[in-house]
């Protein structure tokens, strides 16, 4: 079973600060407790996913690691690079030709690792495809297909990258071994080596088909099933639909980043929607149902009469189900009181005798008139 993203776990961003892992890291590490939730294994489980994704994450050089390799990066039960302790594996020498392998060329660690006379291993890089979606399919979740890179070994070659008749020969600059040691003042730096780059072995005459690379680029479609209630800019991870690794290490994973597109209607905060509702002059004054759009149909509610425009009215559950969430959010309509235009002269007669009824009748048919006054003769004095 393939390990959780770690940022994933701690629902941060890549880039998150330290102390914005902190912060997270705290938050749902109360939330499933052991002392909090006594005989829940679920919730045990997940504090214990909770802790190592920090652990792994606020150690600045295991998250180097993570980032560039993945879980292989930091376990060392899947070929990785570290262990719990946190080190890169290897000597005194080994060390810093990670730390100078850029500076002397050839890529030091490159997402590889090798054993002592044995060629480089690399794990496969990582791809992203970005997916974009509709509100209401991120509301409701589906099935799709997708169409991503894939590699086969090449059928002319039979993947060993030489051309028919011929083979890779042992690198004689390494000697088979897939690095080579350079001296710069006191210290010893292993780096990959130039010729091969960690294979061990090159290729003097090429396949013309696959150009020595031993595989060929090809498609292939992929089942991607999007959860109910995803936001955007989260993302689904296809464990080792990446590219190939070198010399045996793990493929990389595919990340399927979804972008929701802007909705005519509505806007989503989290679990919540929000919508600007016009209503009538008449209705705003009298009253009445009106009936108002959600993601799964009209509602009606009603208006009392009197309603300013800015009046907010909220739909309990009427909003989305996120992907974590127990229960939906909410629909807030935000009220916009319309002024009739274009009006006859009838229209505006009346409107005219209405008008001196009302201020005949005083402030008691203007709300928020009065206190308006007052602040601005405030101001002014």
């Amino acid at each position: 079973m393939s390990k959780r993203d770690y940022y994933e776990i701690l629902g941060v961003a890549k880039n998150a600060s330290d102390d914005e892992l902190k912060k997270a890291y705290r938050k749902l590490a109360m939330k499933y407790h052991p002392d909090r939730n006594p005989d829940s294994k679920d919730s045990e489980a997940k504090f214990k996913e909770v802790k190592e994704a920090y652990e792994m994450l606020s150690d600045t050089q295991k998250r180097a690691a993570y980032d560039q390799y993945g879980h292989a990066g930091v376990d060392p039960n899947m070929g990785g690079f570290g262990g719990a302790q946190g080190g890169f594996g290897g000597g005194f020498a080994d060390a810093f030709g990670d730390i100078f392998g850029d500076i002397f060329g050839a890529g030091g660690p490159g997402g590889g690792r090798g054993g002592r006379g044995g060629p480089q291993v690399y794990r496969g890089a990582d791809l992203r495809y970005n997916m974009e979606i509709t509100l209401e399919q991120a509301a409701n979740g589906f099935d799709t297909q997708i169409r991503v890179p894939s590699w086969e070994s090449c059928d002319v070659c039979e993947g060993l990258g030489a051309k028919p008749g011929t083979k890779p020969e042992t690198c004689p600059t390494c000697g088979g071994s897939g690095s080579v040691r350079m001296s710069q003042g006191f210290f010893s730096i292993q780096q990959t080596c130039p010729k091969c780059h960690g294979t061990g072995s090159y290729i003097p005459d090429p396949c013309t088909n696959c150009h020595g690379a031993g595989k060929i680029k090809k498609t292939k479609t992929l089942e991607v099933k999007i959860p109910s209630g995803i936001e955007d800019g989260m993302r689904i991870r296809s464990a080792g639909n990446g590219e190939p690794g070198v010399n045996g290490g793990p493929p990389g994973d595919l990340y399927v980043e979804i972008h929701i597109k802007q909705h005519s209607v509505f806007e989503r905060d989290g679990d919540d929607l929000h919508c600007q509702m016009p209503i009538s002059f008449a209705t705003a004054a009298l009253g009445g149902d009106i009936d108002v759009p959600t993601l799964h149909g009209k509602a009606t509610f009603p208006v009392p009469e009197g309603t300013q425009t800015g009046k907010t009215f909220r739909l309990r559950g009427k909003g989305i189900k996120g992907v974590r969430a127990s229960y939906p959010g909410d629909l807030y309509v935000h009220v916009q009181v319309e002024t009739p235009i274009k009006l006859d002269e009838k229209q505006k007669e009346i409107l005219r005798n209405f008008d001196t009824s009302l201020k005949e009748g005083g402030a008691r048919h203007s709300p928020q008139s009065k206190g308006w006054f007052d602040r601005v003769k405030q101001f002014f004095e």
